[in-house]
C-alpha cells in the first residue's frame, strides 16, 4: 500500500501546492486578492471536478482489466477517457464561466469581485488540459507507474511558482497582471503536466506506437456508456462535495473581506492536508480493482481497510499539528494580524474533522475499486448539502456567528458522512467475504 500510495500522495500534495503558492503569492497584494483566488478557484473547479469525476471510472476498468492481465483492454479505456475529455471540454467551460453572470447579485464584495471575474476567466480556458491530465494519470496510476504522476506534480510546481513570479508582478519585461496572472500560471501549469503524462504513456509504447495510436482512435459508443456509467454516480459525489464547499466559500464572499481570508487560508490548509487521504484512496481504488480482476476480494477487503488505517493515522498527526502550531501555519500565507486571529479559531474546527475528512474520502477510492459509486453520492448529497449547508448558514447569518458558524455546519456534514462510508465499506466486506465462502 505505501509503495503504490506515496508517489500518488506526493502527486496529490503537488496538486494543491500549486494553489497554496497561487494564494501566497497573490496573498502579497492583500485580502482582496486572496478571496478572488478563494472565490476564482472554488467556481472553477467546482465545474472542471464534475468532469474528473466522469473520468474516474477508468481506475476501476483500468485496474481490473491490468489485475486481469488484458493489457489491450486497459489501452481502449484510456482511448475513451480522451474521447471523454474532448467532448466535455465546451460545455464545461461554459458552466466554469456562467457564475460570472451572478457574482454580483450574490452579494460579492466588490472589491473581491473585480479581480475574481479576470481569474475565473483565465482558469477556465485550463478545463481541456486537465481533463486530458486526468485521463492520463488515471490510466498510469491503475498500472501501477505512480512515479512519473509524482514527477509531473512536484516539476509542475516549479513551472507554476515561475509563471505565478513573471506574471503576477511583471518580471523578466511582462506586464503586471496581478490576480489575473495567477490564473495564466495555473493554466500554463496544467497544459505542462498533460504534455509531461502523454509524453510518458508515448515513450512506454514507442515500439508498437502505430498500433498504439490505431486503438486510441478507436471509438466505441457502449464503452463510453459504460464509462459514463459508473463515472456518473463518482461525478455527482465529487461536485457534491467540491460544490458545498464553493458554496460556503460563495458565502463566506458576503462577510468582510478578513473572514473571506482567513476562510481561504484555513480552506487551503485543510485542503492540503487532505491530499493525503485523497492520494490513499487513489491507491486504495487501484489495489482493490487489481485485486478483483484476479478474482481475489478476499485480498480486496483486506487493501481497503489497510487503506482507512493509513490514511486516519496521518489524519490524526494532522489534527495534532493545527491544534499545536495555527498561527504558525497560517503566517505561511500571510502576516495580517486580523485574519491570522479569524483563522486560529477556524484551524481548531479543521482539526476535529480531520479523521472523519480522511474516512470518507478514502471509503469512497475503495469502494469505487469495486465498481460502487452510487453510495457515496447519496451519503455527499444528503450529509453535505441537507445537513452540514443548513446549519452552517443558520449559524452564520441568522445566529451571526459568522464564518466560524459556517465552518460548524462544514465540520458537521463531514463528520456524518465520514460515519456513513466506514459502515457501508464495512457492510460491502462483509458481502465480499460471503461470496468468496459460496465459491469454495
Amino acid at each position: 500500500m505505501l509503495r503504490l500510495a506515496l508517489p500518488v500522495v506526493v502527486a496529490e500534495l503537488g496538486w494543491v501546492s500549486m494553489s497554496i503558492v497561487d494564494t501566497m503569492m497573490v496573498g502579497r497584494l492583500g485580502a482582496e486578492a486572496i478571496g478572488a483566488v478563494s472565490v476564482g478557484s472554488s467556481l472553477f473547479l467546482a465545474a472542471a471536478i464534475f468532469g474528473i469525476g466522469l473520468l474516474l471510472g477508468l481506475d476501476t476498468f483500468i485496474s481490473q482489466a491490468f489485475g486481469a492481465e488484458n493489457h489491450s483492454e486497459c489501452r481502449r479505456w484510456l482511448a475513451h477517457g480522451v474521447f471523454l475529455s474532448l467532448f466535455l471540454t465546451p460545455p464545461l467551460t461554459g458552466v466554469a464561466l456562467l457564475p460570472i453572470l451572478f457574482l454580483d447579485e450574490w452579494g460579492t464584495s466588490p472589491e473581491v469581485l473585480s479581480l475574481a471575474v479576470p481569474y475565473l476567466k483565465t482558469l477556465a480556458f485550463g478545463v481541456l488540459p486537465l481533463l486530458l491530465y486526468t485521463s492520463f494519470r488515471r490510466y498510469l496510476q491503475a498500472l501501477s507507474k505512480v512515479g512519473i504522476v509524482m514527477f509531473a506534480l512536484v516539476t509542475a510546481n516549479l513551472v507554476n511558482a515561475a509563471a505565478n513570479w513573471i506574471l503576477i508582478f511583471g518580471n523578466l519585461g511582462f506586464p503586471p497582471l496581478g490576480v489575473e496572472g495567477a490564473g495564466w500560471a495555473t493554466f500554463v501549469s496544467r497544459s505542462y503536466m498533460a504534455i509531461v503524462l502523454f509524453a510518458s504513456i508515448l515513450h512506454a509504447e514507442r515500439h508498437r506506437i502505430g498500433a498504439f495510436i490505431k486503438e486510441l482512435s478507436h471509438f466505441e459508443k457502449q464503452r463510453l456508456k459504460d464509462l459514463l456509467s459508473l463515472g456518473l454516480p463518482a461525478a455527482i459525489q465529487l461536485t457534491l462535495e467540491i460544490g458545498v464547499f464553493a458554496t460556503a466559500t460563495v458565502l463566506a464572499s458576503r462577510l468582510a473581506p478578513v473572514s473571506l481570508a482567513a476562510h481561504q487560508v484555513a480552506l487551503a490548509t485543510a485542503s492540503f492536508t487532505f491530499m493525503v487521504p485523497l492520494g490513499v484512496s487513489a491507491a486504495g481504488a487501484v489495489r482493490v480493482g487489481q485485486a478483483m480482476g484476479r478474482g481475489r476480494p478476499d485480498q480486496a477487503a483486506d487493501s481497503g481497510w489497510m487503506a482507512l488505517i493509513v490514511g486516519s493515522a496521518f489524519m490524526a498527526f494532522a489534527a495534532l499539528m493545527f491544534l499545536s502550531f495555527p498561527v504558525q501555519i497560517l503566517q505561511l500565507y500571510t502576516l495580517e494580524t486580523a485574519v491570522i486571529s479569524v483563522g486560529v479559531p477556524l484551524l481548531a474546527i479543521a482539526a476535529f474533522f480531520q479523521i472523519f475528512d480522511g474516512l470518507q474520502v478514502i471509503s469512497t477510492g475503495v469502494l469505487r475499486g469495486t465498481g460502487e459509486t452510487r453510495t457515496s453520492m447519496k451519503a455527499n448529497l444528503v450529509c453535505h448539502w441537507l445537513l452540514g449547508l443548513p446549519i452552517g448558514y443558520v449559524l452564520c447569518f441568522i445566529l451571526d456567528w459568522g464564518v466560524f458558524g459556517l465552518w460548524i455546519g462544514l465540520s458537521a456534514g463531514l463528520t456524518v458522512v465520514g460515519i456513513w462510508l466506514v459502515s457501508f465499506w464495512s457492510f460491502r466486506t462483509r458481502q465480499i467475504g460471503w461470496g468468496v465462502a459460496n465459491d469454495k
